[in-house]
Formats: structure tokens, sequence, C-alpha cells
């Protein structure tokens, strides 16, 4: 979530530019070669290193999907997320649900609004007939970079600071 402020000048009310992103997350989705390829649901969240409240920055799933079966079904399947509060949260949720990603090298902004600290930035993916897997990286707010990488269902996962 962006936070706008507002200024009252000469009597109009401009909106000033939202803050830009403390960094950003790369996603790799890679390429598998298997006979029935779906591409995976993806939760990309962040929660202070002690512990704590979690923080959805994005949530890939089918959101077309409706009827009996909606896309949302599934998002248990994100097991890791979904116990750290995925199942509390409201869909779609604005800036944060999108659709299901091709393979490929996905860009997500860090926010800005991050307090001074130490995180640990995870990203889980589930695919139906495929597998589930959990990469973590550490964070240090104010950003620093950091990488990990996953061994089947995610690629490398990149934190670049601004």
């Amino acid at each position: 979530m962006r936070i706008l402020s507002l200024a009252v000048l000469g009597g109009a009310t401009v909106a000033a530019a939202p803050a830009p992103p403390a960094g950003t997350i790369t996603v790799t989705i890679p390429r598998l070669s298997v006979a029935e390829y779906h591409r995976p649901y993806v939760a990309v969240w962040v929660e202070p290193a002690g512990g704590g409240a979690a923080r959805t920055l994005a949530l890939w799933y089918d959101v077309r999907k409706s009827g009996a079966e909606p896309g949302t079904k599934w998002l248990a399947d994100l097991r890791a997320w979904w116990r750290k509060g995925g199942r509390s949260l409201k869909l779609p949720a604005d800036g944060v649900s999108g659709a299901t990603r091709a393979p490929g090298a996905h860009t997500i902004p860090l926010p800005a609004d991050l307090r001074p600290g130490t995180y640990v930035l995870n990203v889980e993916a589930a695919r139906e007939t495929g597998g589930r897997e959990l990469v973590q990286v550490p964070l240090t707010v104010p950003a620093k970079a950091a990488r990990a990488s996953g061994s089947h269902e995610l690629g490398a996962v990149t934190l670049t600071a601004r």
C-alpha cells in the first residue's frame, strides 16, 4: 500500500509523489520440462526475524477461476504463507493479488514503509501436479543486497537495494 501525502498550495490540493521503493525483489520461476505444466501459485511476504505479523507483498494465483472451485480454493497449498496469515487475507487484495506468472524473472517493489530492522523475506510456490517450495532470504532494512535460490519450483530470489 502506498501512502500519498497532500499539500495545499495557493488554495489547490496537490498530491505528493509516493515514496520510492526501498529496493526490489526479483523472483525467478524456472521453465520445467514436464508432461503437464501448470503455472505455480506464489506468495511473497516479509516477517520480523524474531517472529511476528507477516506482511504479504504479492500473491499470484488463478484470479479468473470462479464457480464451485474458485482459484482461491488451492491457496492453502501455500502452507507456510497460509499459516502465517494468508487465511485471514481478504481476496482479491489491492496491490497484492495477481494472476499466476509464466516462467521468467518477475520484479516486486520492496515497500518503502518497512521500518528499520531485521526481517525474513519468504517466497513460496506450489504447483498443481508439481511440488511445493519455500525460499527464505534474510532481509535487513535499510535494504542490503541478498540472494537465495530454490531447487525445483523456484529459481533465484534476489533482493536489490535502492
